[in-house]
């Protein structure tokens, strides 16, 4: 586990818990299992029992680890919540009894883990954010890659579609986020030692996700996430303001074929530059209700589900044609920054006329313009 100086120390989540109506978040990030997590948050767990803080275990997941299962120590634990789902017994954490209990802190591992078919929320985080409403604060763990706006990243370096995602918007109302930090050489030994999967597992892994050149990037990815979200934490406490004049706008086709990566890419770029941002689906003419097939449809709102899931402004807005829609919401909205997919038009199109992107150009003139490779 790293150690930064210029990060605030344990013991200042402690003072963050007083006087608080609603609950404090915490969370271990790393970059891959095994690298410490879920040791590190029981660890901290066990410190604030030796404090007289009311501390228990929501949920943990030790993975028959032997030196994660022996930090468990004599901390209070809810029992698991038992559910039957198609002739298997899944345990959960018992949502109710945490908030009937009402601790000052409850461990909660595995952030973006999916709750089982008849659980009160689908997502672990959202368990999460409903200990925070009614007060209680949470330390929690997660790994870098299950963070919503990296998706695409991730996939395109490990060829791994993750399918447990967190919003990224969980992540920034945290108020301290730890980097469980490893070299890669370390976890890979710890790998092949057993210590994180069963022996018939570490193989495949090893010559899967676990390479070498996948772990690096994984590391200098979470490594960046947690500068990043130290320097947003320190602008706050110091009261630096943002560049509250940059306004960031992505334009959503029904045509795009990767419009949830776009989202993504524009997500990223907006929290960069500490500006919002909107998901802006220009509907013309041709392109109303009714002429548009209800599977483009059912695209379009996945689009835009996922904009407000990335802390944006999902919106339809009505123009006679792009550019000029485009231009009308520019200067509605004092947009600086247009993010749009590469055209897919083919290059011999371009004798008939200029493309979107010419166009675009000539028409917001002082506005900068992105465009993103969504097809990989």
């Amino acid at each position: 586990m790293s150690n930064d100086p210029s990060r605030p120390p344990p013991e200042h989540f402690l003072s963050l818990l007083h006087d608080q109506q609603r609950g404090r978040l915490k969370v271990y990030l790393g970059f891959a299992p095994g690298v410490g997590k879920t040791y590190g948050m029981l660890q901290e767990g066990q410190r604030l029992k030796r404090q007289g803080v009311d501390v228990m275990i929501g949920v943990v997941e030790t993975h028959g680890r032997a030196d994660t299962a022996a930090q468990l120590g004599e901390l209070e634990r809810v029992p698991p919540r038992k559910i039957e789902y198609r002739g298997v017994v899944l345990e959960e954490m018992d949502l109710d009894a945490v908030l009937k209990r009402r601790p000052t802190v409850a461990l909660v591992d595995e952030l973006a883990h999916t709750n089982a078919p008849g659980c009160k929320h689908a997502k672990r985080y959202q368990d999460v954010e409903e200990l925070l409403r009614n007060g209680i604060s949470v330390i929690t763990t997660m790994n870098v890659q299950h963070l919503e706006s990296l998706y695409d990243t991730v996939e395109r370096f490990t060829g791994v579609k993750v399918k447990e995602r967190v919003p990224d918007y969980i992540l920034g109302q945290a108020h301290q986020v730890m980097n469980v930090d490893l070299p890669a050489e370390d976890l890979q030994e710890r790998m092949r030692a057993g210590k994180i999967y069963p022996a018939d597992r570490a193989g495949r892994a090893l010559e899967n996700f676990f390479t070498e050149p996948n772990l690096n990037q994984l590391r200098e990815i979470a490594l960046e996430q947690v500068a990043h979200v130290i320097d947003r934490q320190r602008q706050d406490r110091d009261n630096v303001q943002t560049n509250t004049s940059e306004r960031l706008m992505v334009c959503v086709s029904s045509r795009s074929p990767n419009a949830l990566r776009l989202m993504r890419k524009g997500a990223r770029l907006a929290d960069r530059l500490g500006a919002p941002w909107y998901a802006v689906y220009v509907q013309t003419p041709g392109e109303s209700t009714e002429k548009v097939d209800a599977e483009t449809q059912r695209r379009l709102a996945d689009s835009l589900a996922l904009a407000h899931q990335l802390d944006g402004v999902p919106l339809t807005f009505k123009g006679t044609d792009l550019p000029s829609a485009v231009t009308s919401f520019v200067q509605e909205y004092g947009i600086t920054h247009i993010v749009l997919g590469r055209s897919q038009r083919p290059w011999y199109r371009q004798w008939f006329g200029p493309s979107l992107l010419d166009r675009l150009l000539r028409v917001v003139p002082g506005v900068d313009v992105v465009v993103v490779d969504t097809n990989g």
